[in-house]
């Protein structure tokens, strides 16, 4: 090999040098630059706090499941993102978010004006129908026949205020949807008000507790009107719920709700949890107008199975 050759080798031998190394920081700098556009506490890692909350979350052998587990689950995976989860009740939730303690809450989380002022909701990945659990045999078709009930909910959900409203009401809130379930079945209350799936999942757990699913016909725009809080007592919005400093994480989980409706993953997994999706995925006509210029923009259309 003479002098030229070796000089030709040297420079070729370095170069591919250089180009193994500018091949492995492209690996590596998207991953970077990834966690640090989603806005996460720690790069790469979706710090989750949830309340055990079957079938919408818990945690077993520490993994999450439930719907709302796995829905976050495919969209952590689809962000590159992994998940690291702390289990607290739904205040402390709600708190961590606020606080910036947490990335994100799960968990049947029901849209709300308050709620949105001091964090940040994704689109719904789910609506939630007007169920009731209902102890015995009597029907409540609607709002007016719930007066001078014994009616229950668990505290911070939206019905506590729901529930207050109602004319000569016997209104009670627990620490836990168990508790409800416990003076449900024992008749100590007549109606208990909680997320529709939850329902169906422990009347399937437990069989032998006296409640059985019933559903309501939701309030009037004039009861409304008269009684603010009743509108939880409508079909409503539920929400991933993060950090107010956290715009472009909300947005890009947002984007992944969107696509799983499209493409049919979102309908299976409401059917493995026991939900029609034509009551879970398609939204009220009203619910448009709810989120829009509050934290959506005026053109903002909710997701649905329909679209």
């Amino acid at each position: 090999m003479n002098n030229n050759d070796i000089f030709l080798y040297s420079r070729l031998k370095d170069t591919a040098t250089a180009i193994l190394a500018i091949g492995l920081a492209l690996i590596s700098v998207p991953a970077i630059a990834h966690a640090e556009v989603l806005e996460t506490l720690k790069p790469g890692v979706l710090q989750v706090v949830i309340e055990p909350y079957m079938p919408y979350t818990a945690l077993k052998d520490d993994k999450q499941v439930g719907l709302d587990s796995d829905i976050l689950e495919a969209i952590a995976r689809k962000l590159g993102l992994k998940i690291e989860t702390t289990v607290t009740d739904f205040p402390g939730m709600l708190a961590a978010v606020q606080s910036q303690r947490a990335d994100i809450t799960i968990g049947g989380i029901a849209w709300s004006d308050a709620r949105q002022k001091v964090g940040l909701f994704t689109d719904p990945p789910y609506y939630s129908p007007p169920a009731m659990a209902v102890h015995g045999d009597a029907a409540y078709p609607d709002v007016q026949s719930l007066e001078g009930k014994a009616l229950g909910t668990v505290t911070g959900y939206v019905w506590a205020k729901s529930i207050a409203e109602v004319p000569k009401a016997d209104a009670h809130t627990y620490p836990a949807a168990d508790s409800v379930f416990s003076d449900l079945s024992s008749g100590r209350i007549d109606v208990g008000f909680l997320d529709p799936l939850l329902i169906i999942y422990q009347q399937q757990q437990r069989p032998d507790m006296k409640f059985r699913v019933a559903y309501h016909n939701p309030p009037t725009a004039e009861q409304v009107a008269a009684h603010p809080d009743y509108k939880y007592f409508q079909p409503y919005m539920t929400g991933f719920y993060l950090p107010k400093q956290a715009p472009k994480l909300t947005q890009a989980i947002s984007d992944q709700i969107d696509a799983m409706y499209k493409d049919g993953s979102l309908a299976a997994l409401v059917t493995k949890w026991g939900g029609d999706p034509k009551q879970f995925l398609v939204p009220s006509p009203d619910m448009a107008a709810q989120r829009r210029g509050v934290d959506r923009p005026q053109t903002w259309s909710p997701p649905s199975i329909t679209d």
